[in-house]
């Protein structure tokens, strides 16, 4: 049996023994990272989306709650004159983030900008209805 030290931790020989293995990065932890901002009486989304364009973003409102989404698809080729393929690469991805409005807001309640791969929503907070009177009717007799 093989003691080691706890100074090296648990897993000091795991990370020792395993083998240089390529992984493609996780673009999903820098993609539609979201500040929300409370503005006044609206609240304020702002979405990095960067590399994507205005047209490659989309906005759906459905039963309270709005859906982001961007998309992109790139190609790249480089090939020799005869043809032979060098370095021929693809990506296509998407991306969405849902977040709960309000049932009571319409498509023009919520405004959306798109600048410096940035876009920024904007909307009213929930408006609480206030609490009726209770009137009573007056009974006769």
């Amino acid at each position: 049996m093989l003691y080691v030290p706890s100074l090296f931790g648990e897993n000091l020989f795991d990370d020792f023994m395993r083998f240089p293995v390529r992984q493609e990065p996780d673009f999903s932890k820098l993609l539609m990272r979201t500040d929300i901002q409370e503005e006044g009486e609206n609240y304020k989304l702002c979405v990095d989306l960067p590399g994507f364009d205005k047209e490659q973003v989309k906005l759906h409102l459905k039963d309270g709650y709005l859906t982001i989404e961007a998309a992109k698809e790139s190609k790249s080729e480089d090939k020799e004159e005869n043809g032979k393929y060098l370095r021929r690469e693809r990506f296509s991805g998407t991306c969405s983030r849902t977040f709960f409005v309000g049932k009571d807001k319409k498509e023009e309640d919520i405004h959306a900008r798109f600048e410096n791969g940035v876009l920024s929503v904007t909307f009213p907070k929930e408006v609480k209805k206030e609490v009726a009177e209770k009137k009573y009717i007056a009974i006769e007799g």
